[in-house]
């Protein structure tokens, strides 16, 4: 399973966040493309628009189980895709920034 520490990641790294919508909605990190594990297959096209063409994919999720999954599929399609180990919680925990739709501070869910 290829993966990445929080700390090596970059601000303008991209970041597929794939929690569910109300953890989401408690705290994500600024600038991450949001697609729930239970909707990615149906909302796949939006990732491969909005991905960076000659980027890595770094998927991240509460703590790193549900990322796997959705990191394995997308190496299978060829795509160059890192699980964030640790999800969430070593993000928060590194104190990256945590934030709400509105910009306000948010929590990990």
């Amino acid at each position: 399973m290829p993966t990445v520490q929080v700390g090596d990641l970059k601000d303008d790294d991209f970041l597929l966040d794939v929690r569910e919508d109300d953890e989401w909605q408690a705290g994500h990190a600024e600038g991450a493309l949001h697609i729930p594990i239970s909707e990615f297959v149906a909302r796949y096209g939006e990732l491969t628009e909005a991905a960076p063409q000659d980027g890595r994919i770094n998927v991240i999720c509460r703590s790193g189980g549900r990322s796997a999954q959705v990191t394995m599929y997308l190496v299978q399609q060829g795509i160059d895709a890192v699980n964030v180990d640790g999800g969430m919680q070593a993000w928060s925990a590194s104190g990256r920034p945590v934030v709400t739709d509105g910009g306000d501070p948010g929590f990990v869910l």
